[in-house]
C-alpha cells in the first residue's frame, strides 16, 4: 500500500503565495511537494523545517527560476480603480443605507476635527515662544507645621535677584505683578480738540524690564535702541488697545495717562504695540507698565519685603541653553536654607520651591489661576473620549449596515471566488471601499466645520480657525484618523464578506448570515451603552450648574450692583457718591469695599492666640469695609455685633470673624467676644479683638472649601468697590439713576458696574463651557445611534416583507407587527441601560469630587436618563416597524 503524499505545512504554502506569483507558484509547486517528502517531514521538527527551506532556496538560483519582483511594486492601480468603481455603484445603488452610513460618519469626523481644533489650541499654549523648553514659573508650596501644603505659584519681591545670584544656570529673571486691586485700569488721552477722553481697560500687567526677553511677542510698532520698558513710564499696550484709543493712527510715541493704582495718574509713552496673544499664552494682556511704577513700584520700594511675606509676584527664570530644569530643582532646596530660611522660621511655616514649565501652565490644574485662569488636562481628555466614542458609535453603525447588506453582496462574492479571486483581494476590495466611504465623509465633515465654525467659537469662547486644520500636525493626525476609521469601520465587513463559500454565496444559502445576530446584539448594546452614559453625564453636569447657581452663598447676592472706584478722582468723591446714591429712594443701602466674594482677594494675616506662639499661627483671609458694609450683605450674626457708625473706634484693630476663624484658632464661639488674636509683623506683635462672629459664607467658588476670613473696619474712605444694594426690580430703572449719581458727583469718568451674582458666576464659567459642550456631542452621539436604530429596523423590515405579509393575511395587527420588529431592539436598549448606569455613576461620581459643594447623585436622574433613552429607541424603531405594518400585504407577495 503506497504512502499517502506528505505535503508542505499551510505556513509555507501560504509564504510562497505572498513571494510568488501564481504562474511561478504552479511551476514550482511539484518540486516543493517531492523535496518536503524527501525529506520525510512528518513531525514539523525545526531541524526538518530548517533542510527544508534550504531545498526551497536552491529553486531560486541562476538558471532554475529567476527571482520575483518585490510585490509592492506589482500593485495594480487599474485594480484599485475598478475597487472604487465598484464602490461608486453600490453608493448610488443603495442610497438610503449609503446616506446613513457616510452621514453618521460625516458627522462624527466632524465632531472629531472640532475636538481636535480645540485640544490643539488647549495644548500649545506657550509654545511659540522662542527656546519654551528654558522658560519656567518658581512654584511655592507652603508647608504648615501640621505637614498641610498648599501650592502657590507667587513669590515675593527678593526672590527674583537671589535666584539670578544664586544660580549660574539662570540666565534671566523677571516678575510680573497682577493688579488685584483694579479690576479695571483707567487710560485718559487727549483728542485732536484737547479734549480728554478716558477709557476703562481689564487685563493691565506690571512687569520687569527683562520681560520682553523671555517672553517672544510680534510687534506692529516697536522704538528702536534701549529695551521696551527700560524707561520709568513707558507702556506696551496691545494692537486692540491702540486701535481703541488712536484709530488708524500711529500708537508709537502716544502719551496715555494712566490712573488707578496701575499708574497713579501719572503720563506714560507708548514704546511698543504687539499682537493679541489671548489664545497662545496664560499671560493675556492688554497693556505692560514697569514694575517700577504705580501702586507695586511704590510698594516694592518703601515697605520693607522678605523672603516669607508679600507673596504677590510672578516669578519666572529662562535657563540657559543644556540646563536642565531637574538639575535647579535639586538645588532649590539649599538655596531656600540659604537665603528664606530664618524668614520662614520667624513666620511659622516652610516653604518648597520647584520650577513649573511655562508651556505646561495653562494645562496646569491643581492652581486655579496663574495670571489668567487655568484649564484642566482632564477635561480635555473627556472630550477626546467624547469624540472618539462617537466616532466608535458611527463605525458600529458602518459594520451593522455593511453586515446587513451581505445577502445582497453575497452572490458578487460568490462570483468573485468561482472566477479565481482570493480572500486577500476581497478583503482588499471591501476595505478599500469603506476607506473611500470615509474619504468622503471626511469632506462632508469638514464642510460641516467650516459652515458651524462660528457657532462653535460662540460655543467655547476661542478664536479657532479651520486653516489651523492644514497645520503639518494635524494634518498627518486627520489622515491617521480617517485611514482608522476607515479600517475599523471596514475589517468585520471585510473579512465577513471574504469568508463566504462560492456555493453557498450564489444559492443564497450562506449559514454566516446568522452569525451575525450575536455580533449586532453586542454593537448595539455598546452604542447605547456610551449614549446612556453621555444622557447621565449631560443630566449631572446641569444638575451641579443649577446647584451652584442656587446654593445659598451666605449673604445677600441679589439686586447687589457693583461700581468700581478705580481712579483717584473717584477715591475723593466716595462720600459725595453715596450721599448722592443716598437720596434715590431705590437704593436700599451702599457702602465701600476692599473686595467683595467672588474675586480674587489675596490680602492676608497670619493669627494665633496670646496663649500660642508664632508657630501656631493660622492664615486668615482679610477685608476692609465701610460701617455699612457688613450690614448690607446681610451676614448672618452668630455673636456679637457688626461694625456700625455708632461705634468708630473699631477701626483700632477690632475684627469681625467668621466661624472657620474660629475653628482654626481653636476659640469657642461662647468665649469668642473680646478674645484677642496676635500678629506678627516686622518684629512687632499687633493684637486684634473679635468684636462679632459671623456664619460662614462663600467669598470664594465652591470648588473651594470655606477658609478663615476676617472684615477690618477701614480708616479711610479708600475703596476700590461700591456696593449698592437696590430695592427694584427693574434693572434698566434702577441702572439709569446709578449712573445719574455718578455722574454727578464724577463727570469727567466713564459709569462702570456689573452684578454681584454675575460677578461670582464667572468662577464657573470653565464648567459651564464644558456642560454645553459635553450636550452637544452628547446630542450628536445620540443621533448617530438612532441612525443605527433605524437602518438596522428599516433593514429587518425589508427583509420579512413576505413574512409580514403572510402575518397581514392571517389576521395580524399593526400593533403585533411593530412589537415583531422592535421588541429585540428595545430589549437590547434595556440591557444597555443595566450595563451603563453603573459605571456612569462611578464616573460622574469622580468629576463632582473636584467641587467642595456638590450636588447629590440621586435615583431619579439615572431613571431619567433610561426613560430617555428608551423612548429614543421607541421612537426610532417604530417609525419603519409601524410603517411595515401598514403596508399592503397584496403588494409584499407579489414583489416576492
Amino acid at each position: 500500500m503506497n504512502k499517502p503524499p506528505i505535503h508542505p505545512p499551510k505556513y509555507w504554502l501560504r509564504f510562497f503565495r505572498w513571494f510568488c506569483h501564481p504562474d511561478f507558484l504552479e511551476d514550482i509547486e511539484g518540486d516543493l511537494i517531492e523535496r518536503f517528502e524527501r525529506r520525510g517531514n512528518t513531525t514539523a521538527s525545526r531541524k526538518a523545517n530548517w533542510l527544508f527551506a534550504k531545498d526551497v532556496l536552491s529553486l531560486f538560483r541562476p538558471g532554475i527560476i529567476r527571482p520575483l519582483p518585490n510585490p509592492y511594486s506589482r500593485i495594480s492601480f487599474d485594480m484599485y480603480k475598478h475597487y472604487l468603481t465598484i464602490a461608486w455603484r453600490n453608493l448610488k445603488k443603495n442610497r438610503s443605507f449609503s446616506l446613513i452610513n457616510i452621514g453618521g460618519l460625516a458627522v462624527s469626523l466632524m465632531c472629531c476635527l472640532f475636538l481636535l481644533l480645540y485640544i490643539f489650541s488647549e495644548t500649545s499654549y506657550d509654545k511659540h515662544h522662542i527656546n519654551h523648553q528654558q522658560l519656567f514659573l518658581v512654584n511655592s508650596t507652603a508647608i504648615n507645621l501640621d505637614g498641610e501644603s498648599q501650592e502657590y505659584p507667587k513669590l515675593s519681591a527678593p526672590y527674583a535677584g537671589a535666584l539670578a545670584t544664586a544660580f549660574p544656570e539662570i540666565e534671566t529673571t523677571t516678575r510680573l505683578w497682577v493688579n488685584f486691586i483694579d479690576n479695571k485700569t483707567p487710560l485718559q488721552i487727549e483728542n485732536s480738540s484737547g479734549i480728554p477722553k478716558v477709557f476703562y481697560e481689564p487685563k493691565a500687567l506690571h512687569v520687569d524690564p527683562s520681560f520682553f526677553d523671555l517672553f517672544a511677542y510680534q510687534f506692529v510698532e516697536k522704538q528702536n535702541g534701549a529695551g521696551l520698558l527700560d524707561e520709568p513710564n513707558s507702556v506696551v499696550i496691545s494692537e486692540r488697545l491702540a486701535k481703541k484709543l488712536f484709530g488708524d493712527t500711529p500708537a508709537l510715541q502716544q502719551q496715555i495717562k494712566i490712573g488707578g493704582t496701575t499708574g497713579f495718574d501719572q503720563v506714560f509713552k507708548v514704546t511698543g504695540v504687539f499682537q493679541e496673544e489671548s489664545h497662545r499664552s496664560h499671560i493675556d494682556a492688554h497693556l505692560f507698565v514697569p514694575i517700577n511704577a504705580g501702586w507695586i513700584g511704590s510698594f516694592v520700594k518703601n515697605e520693607p519685603q522678605n523672603f516669607s511675606s508679600n507673596n504677590i509676584l510672578y516669578t519666572y527664570v529662562k535657563l540657559k541653553k543644556n540646563t536642565s530644569a531637574e538639575q535647579v530643582n535639586q538645588k532649590l532646596s539649599a538655596f531656600m536654607d540659604e537665603y528664606a530660611g530664618k524668614d520662614l522660621k520667624d513666620a511659622g511655616f516652610d516653604k518648597d520651591l520647584s520650577l513649573l514649565p511655562v508651556a505646561d501652565i495653562h494645562l496646569y490644574d491643581n492652581i486655579e489661576t496663574i495670571v489668567s485662569p487655568t484649564n484642566s488636562a482632564s477635561y480635555l481628555y473627556i472630550l477626546a473620549c467624547i469624540g472618539l466614542l462617537t466616532l466608535l458609535i458611527a463605525c458600529i453603525n458602518f459594520m451593522n449596515l455593511s453586515t446587513a447588506q451581505a445577502a445582497r453582496r453575497a452572490k458578487e462574492v460568490g462570483l468573485r471566488k468561482t472566477f479565481g479571486a482570493r480572500k486577500s483581494m476581497l478583503v482588499k476590495q471591501f476595505l478599500s471601499e469603506s476607506i473611500f466611504f470615509t474619504f468622503c465623509a471626511l469632506l462632508i465633515g469638514m464642510g460641516l466645520v467650516y459652515l458651524l465654525l462660528p457657532a462653535f467659537n460662540s460655543l467655547t469662547e476661542k478664536t479657532l480657525s479651520i486653516l489651523n486644520l492644514w497645520s503639518l500636525n494635524l494634518v498627518g493626525g486627520i489622515l491617521l484618523l480617517v485611514l482608522c476609521t476607515g479600517v475599523i469601520a471596514g475589517s468585520y465587513p471585510a473579512f465577513y464578506l471574504a469568508l463566504f463559500k462560492p456555493f453557498q454565496a450564489i444559492s443564497n444559502k450562506g449559514s454566516q448570515l446568522s452569525s451575525l445576530i450575536n455580533l449586532r446584539r453586542v454593537t448595539v448594546i455598546f452604542q447605547f451603552i456610551i449614549a446612556v452614559g453621555l444622557i447621565v453625564s449631560t443630566l449631572v453636569i446641569q444638575k451641579q450648574m443649577q446647584f451652584l447657581e442656587n446654593k445659598p452663598l451666605g449673604f445677600q447676592v441679589d439686586q447687589q450692583i457693583v461700581i468700581p472706584l478705580q481712579s483717584t478722582q473717584s477715591w475723593r468723591n466716595y462720600s459725595a457718591l453715596r450721599n448722592e446714591l443716598k437720596k434715590n429712594p431705590i437704593v436700599n443701602e451702599a457702602a465701600g469695599t476692599q473686595f467683595y466674594p467672588g474675586i480674587e482677594n489675596p490680602s492676608s494675616v497670619s493669627l494665633y492666640r496670646p496663649d500660642q506662639t508664632v508657630n501656631d499661627i493660622q492664615s486668615v483671609r482679610t477685608n476692609w469695609v465701610a460701617p455699612e458694609f457688613l450690614h448690607q450683605m446681610d451676614f448672618e450674626l452668630l455673636a456679637g455685633r457688626l461694625f456700625s457708625p455708632s461705634f468708630p473706634a473699631d477701626t483700632a484693630n477690632r475684627i469681625v470673624v467668621n466661624e472657620a476663624t474660629l475653628k482654626a484658632c481653636s476659640v469657642a464661639l461662647s468665649n469668642a467676644i473680646g478674645q484677642k488674636l496676635y500678629f506678627a509683623w516686622q518684629g512687632q506683635t499687633i493684637n486684634y479683638e473679635i468684636v462679632g462672629v459671623i456664619k460662614d459664607f462663600h467669598f470664594e467658588d465652591l470648588h473651594q472649601t470655606i477658609k478663615p476670613y476676617a472684615f477690618f473696619l477701614n480708616k479711610d474712605t479708600r475703596y476700590n468697590y461700591m456696593m449698592v444694594h437696590i430695592k427694584t426690580d427693574d434693572m434698566g430703572k434702577a441702572l439709569q439713576a446709578l449712573q445719574s449719581s455718578w455722574e454727578k458727583t464724577n463727570p469727567a469718568e466713564p459709569f462702570q458696574y456689573s452684578f454681584l451674582q454675575a460677578d461670582f458666576q464667572q468662577n464657573y464659567n470653565a464648567d459651564q463651557q464644558t456642560a454645553k459642550i459635553v450636550s452637544f456631542f452628547t446630542f450628536i452621539a445620540i443621533v448617530i445611534a438612532c441612525l443605527g436604530l433605524f437602518s438596522l429596523v428599516a433593514f429587518a423590515a425589508e427583509r420579512r416583507t413576505k413574512e409580514i405579509g403572510i402575518r397581514k393575511v392571517l389576521g395580524a395587527s399593526v400593533g403585533s407587527i411593530t412589537y415583531l420588529l422592535s421588541k429585540e431592539l428595545v430589549a437590547l436598549v434595556f440591557i444597555s441601560i443595566l450595563i451603563a448606569i453603573p459605571v456612569a455613576w462611578w464616573m460622574m461620581n469622580e468629576w463632582l469630587q473636584g467641587f467642595a459643594y456638590r450636588t447629590q447623585l440621586e435615583w431619579w436622574l439615572f431613571g431619567l436618563a433610561s426613560i430617555a433613552s428608551l423612548l429614543i429607541a421607541l421612537f426610532t424603531v417604530s417609525f419603519h416597524a409601524i410603517k411595515a405594518g401598514l403596508s399592503n400585504p397584496i403588494t409584499a407577495l407579489r414583489s416576492e
